[in-house]
């Protein structure tokens, strides 16, 4: 057995799996936020173009961001846990909020409804699920989580 695996994780392997799950618990809420908000919620924060864009927005897409959120929160959750299926809640993760972005991105006029923020942010959503998908990968590789 290696001196890393003897020792098991060090401190960044935990700062990683706790940031992980703050983050996905943020998108969480943020999924929650969306799909309960009333009439008055919506038309407080945007405007009507904005508003008939979002309601637009088919169910199996409403239903690759909860899968994209919840394999995230679960993922992480198990990350923080040292357990291998980690790696396969985050994959899920990854893969559904591809398909929720290529809806999004390539299937509506988001960008000239919304302008160019939901990409600034959705660039960062999917930069974060590929380093924290490749760093559970990385994890089990190691033999840190089994």
């Amino acid at each position: 057995m290696s001196e890393l695996e003897s020792k098991g994780p060090g401190t960044i392997y935990w700062v990683v799996a706790a940031v992980a799950l703050l983050w996905n618990l943020l998108g969480m809420w943020a999924y929650y936020s969306n799909v309960t908000a009333t009439p008055e919620t919506l038309a407080s924060l945007y405007n009507e173009e904005q508003i008939a864009l979002i309601l637009s927005s088919p169910k199996w897409v409403t239903s690759a961001t909860a899968l994209a959120v919840t394999g995230g929160v679960i993922g992480s959750i198990l990350l923080l846990l040292r357990n291998k299926l980690a790696v396969p809640f985050l994959v899920a993760s990854l893969l559904s909020l591809v398909v929720q972005d290529i809806f999004v991105f390539g299937m509506t006029e988001s960008v000239a409804v919304f302008g160019m923020q939901p990409v600034y942010l959705q660039s960062l959503v999917l930069l974060l699920a590929v380093f924290f998908t490749w760093y559970a990968i990385r994890q089990k590789k190691r033999g840190v989580i089994s």
